[in-house]
């Protein structure tokens, strides 16, 4: 799509999503309530846009980051809420800057200013009509980075239908691949069903795509988090990916921390430890993957919105 293309489809995709808002179906929670009214959904956010943080990041993928820093942007409130969430202070406490649509539109043209690479959104789902509409804004003004979609992968397949056509690179997490676990920590046993659906459906749209020339952005990647005590959930997902996308990038994290309420589960509550980390560097070289594996046990400031370094290419 050119400019004046994505306009004329944001506009469109604004208005069926916008409608979302009176009884908010923007994710599988299906709260229904009026966000325009200020009612609160399971995401804990109302009518208008809650940023936590905006900056140069650094410490996403290689060619997220770039040379020059990821234009990100972390918004506050999330409809999956995972009971270990080291971002819980902006996620499911109320921290965060309220903006207006104008206001967000300015923040990404500002990071473009500042050479951005392109636009993260982390966690969007909750925020697409506000963000769609900040987004024509901003290209109207003249924006043209890539849009980079960061998301838990906890997703409306009609919403990312909807966006496919926009968004330049999906970043989306593949958390659990079981039901059970997927409800234990985050109250989603829906969860492994709708990853599954949305990755399939996003690589089946990029074809397959894997290479790429310098300077481009993977379509593609998929983010894993290891849990301690749950390395058979990792070996799963893995394998699934193997099978089902293997041409996508996959980054897979060792940083776990026991944040917020992990001490409440006896198996979450400790980090990694290096045999079960290394059970996964030999599956992931033996699966051939392509992408990303953290080093073993980052330093804990490098998580969250401070992480700065600690990936490693595969």
């Amino acid at each position: 799509m050119n400019d004046n293309q994505k306009i004329q489809y944001i506009e469109k995709i604004y208005q069926k999503l916008s409608k979302n808002l009176k009884s908010c179906t923007l994710c599988p929670r299906n709260c229904q309530i009026n966000r325009l009214n200020n009612e609160l959904g399971y995401c804990g956010q109302g009518k208008k846009i809650k940023i936590y943080s905006s900056f140069l990041h650094f410490g996403e993928e290689p060619p997220i980051s770039g040379k020059r820093g990821s234009g990100t942007i972390f918004f506050s409130g999330c409809s999956l809420r995972c009971a270990y969430c080291q971002n819980y202070k902006f996620s499911q406490q109320p921290k965060g800057e309220v903006v207006e649509e104008e206001d967000l539109a300015r923040i990404m043209v500002d990071l473009a200013k500042n050479n951005a690479e392109n636009i993260n959104l982390v966690t969007p789902a909750h925020f697409l009509p506000q963000i769609l509409k900040a987004l024509k804004i901003s290209w109207e003004k003249g924006l043209k980075l890539p849009i980079v979609y960061n998301g838990s992968g906890y997703e409306q397949k009609e919403t990312v239908e909807a966006l496919e056509p926009i968004i330049d690179s999906w970043l989306i997490d593949f958390k659990y691949i079981s039901s059970e676990t997927a409800k234990n920590y985050s109250n989603s046993p829906r969860y492994p069903h709708l990853v599954k659906n949305t990755l399939s459906y996003l690589y089946k749209q990029k074809n397959g795509q894997n290479k790429l020339n310098k300077g481009q952005i993977p379509p593609i990647i998929i983010r894993h988090l290891i849990l301690p005590g749950h390395i058979d959930e990792t070996r799963r997902i893995l394998t699934w990916i193997k099978k089902n996308t293997p041409q996508a990038w996959i980054s897979v994290m060792s940083q776990y921390q026991p944040y917020f309420k992990a001490k409440e589960f006896a198996k979450i509550n400790r980090t990694l430890n290096l045999k079960e980390y290394n059970q996964i560097k030999k599956l992931v070289e033996v699966l051939g993957l392509r992408g990303w594996l953290q080093e073993f046990k980052p330093q804990e400031n490098l998580a969250g919105v401070h992480f700065k370094k600690g990936k490693r290419e595969l």
